[in-house]
C-alpha cells in the first residue's frame, strides 16, 4: 500500500495525540497531505495542558514520507472551521479526500463513578459542544469540498461499536452520538458519492494512558500491574492504519453508515500494529472482561 495515498489531501481533526495523531502519520505514511488541526501547538497549550502539539504530530507526518501541514483551530467556533477549510480550498485547489473528526478534549469533564444524578452540569455542558457539536460543524465546513467533487471519506471516531453501556452517561451519550453521526451523515452524502462512517480503538496505550500508568511506550507491559487488561492494548498508529486502509480502498462505500474497529479491520485488511503484534480487543474483550 506504499503510496496509495499519493496526491491525496486529508484533515484530521483533533490530531494534537492519541487515535488522531495515529492516524495523521498512518495517512502520511501513505503519500498524503495532512492537515493536523487542534488547540495545542508550541506556542500555548490549550486547557488539557497536555506537552503534545499539533506542530509535533505535522513533523511527524512529514517524516513518515506525507506532507504535514499544523493548523490551529478550535472547532466549537465556527469561525476558526471556516477558515481552516478556506486554507484547504485555497492550497489544495479545493480537494479533500478524507475528513478524520477525532476531536475530544473530554478527559478532565468525564467524571468516572459518578452517577448521573450526581454529576457536575457545568462540566456535562461543556463536554457535549467539545464531543459532538465540534464534529458537526467541522462537517458542515468540509463535507462541502467532498460533494462538490462527489468523492471523499468521513470518518468518525469514537469508543466502542456495540450497544454496550460505556460506564458513564454523558461519555456514552457522545460516543454513541459520534456513531449515529456517522450513519446518518452517510444516508444524506450516498447519492453524493461521499463515504461516512465511524471506527474504534480498542484499549488505546496513547500518551495520556501511558502517563496515567507511570509508564512509557517501551515498558508499557509493567502497566499490567495496575490493569492486567492492558496487555491487550494497542498504539494509536493501529487505528491509524486502519483509517489508512480503508481511505486507499476504492470500494470504502460499502462501509457506509457502519461502525467499525481496528481490530477487525486489521484481519480484514491485514496490517499489524506499529509493534509487530495484532492484538484483537473485542476477542480478548469478550474472552475476559465480560
Amino acid at each position: 500500500m506504499t503510496n496509495t495515498l499519493d496526491g491525496k489531501v486529508a484533515v484530521v481533526a483533533g490530531g494534537t495525540r492519541g487515535a488522531g495523531r495515529g492516524i495523521a502519520v498512518e495517512l502520511g505514511g501513505l503519500g498524503a497531505t495532512v492537515y493536523v488541526t487542534g488547540r495545542s501547538t508550541r506556542a500555548q497549550r490549550s486547557d488539557m495542558d497536555r506537552p503534545e502539539t499539533i506542530e509535533e504530530t505535522a513533523d511527524l507526518v512529514t517524516e513518515a514520507g506525507g506532507h504535514g501541514i499544523a493548523v490551529r483551530a478550535d472547532h466549537t467556533v465556527a469561525a476558526e472551521v471556516a477558515a481552516l477549510f478556506e486554507r484547504v480550498v485555497a492550497e489544495q485547489d479545493g480537494r479533500l479526500d478524507v475528513l478524520v473528526n477525532d476531536v475530544w478534549g473530554g478527559d478532565p469533564l468525564t467524571e468516572w463513578g459518578t452517577p448521573f444524578w450526581e454529576l457536575d452540569l457545568e462540566k456535562v455542558a461543556r463536554l457535549l459542544p467539545r464531543a459532538v457539536l465540534s464534529h458537526i460543524i467541522t462537517s458542515r465546513y468540509g463535507v462541502a469540498l467532498m460533494v462538490a467533487r462527489r468523492s471523499g471519506l468521513v470518518v468518525e471516531v469514537t469508543d466502542g461499536n456495540t450497544d454496550g453501556y460505556r460506564g458513564n452517561l454523558p461519555y456514552d451519550l457522545v460516543k454513541a452520538g459520534v456513531i449515529r453521526l456517522a450513519k446518518g451523515m452517510a444516508e444524506e452524502l450516498k447519492p453524493h458519492g461521499v463515504t461516512a462512517l465511524a471506527i474504534t480503538p480498542g484499549f488505546l496505550r496513547s500518551e495520556a494512558m501511558l502517563d496515567h500508568f507511570g509508564v512509557t511506550a517501551d515498558n508499557w507491559r509493567d502497566a499490567t500491574a495496575q490493569d492486567p487488561h492492558f496487555i491487550a492494548s494497542e498504539t494509536p498508529r493501529f487505528v491509524g492504519r486502519a483509517v489508512a486502509a480503508l481511505a486507499a480502498d476504492p470500494n470504502v462505500m460499502d462501509k457506509a453508515g457502519r461502525a467499525l474497529s481496528s481490530w477487525d479491520l486489521s484481519e480484514e485488511y491485514g496490517f499489524d500494529d506499529a509493534d509487530g503484534s495484532r492484538p484483537h480487543w473485542g476477542r480478548y474483550f469478550d474472552e475476559h472482561v465480560k
